[in-house]
């Protein structure tokens, strides 16, 4: 799907520069952190609190503390 990639390339610049969390690709997990913004360091927090074994992981997953992505 390089037509795809070449059109968000080409488009980005007249973007919002927001991230829509639910259409990220699996290659572009660090995006999450666009998306939450400061949030992020809280979510992955009661991330860890109420799921720390990752049981609720479908679609673009904020990891628990111990294993979490880079911000």
């Amino acid at each position: 799907m390089v037509w795809a990639r070449d059109l968000f390339a080409a488009t980005a610049p007249f973007s919002a520069g927001s991230v829509y969390v639910n259409f990220v690709p699996d290659d572009e997990s660090g995006r999450l952190a666009e998306a939450y913004g400061a949030n992020m360091e809280r979510l992955v927090k009661i991330k860890a609190k109420y799921d720390p074994q990752n049981l609720f992981r479908v679609n673009h997953n904020i990891l628990p503390e111990d294993r979490k992505m880079s911000v």
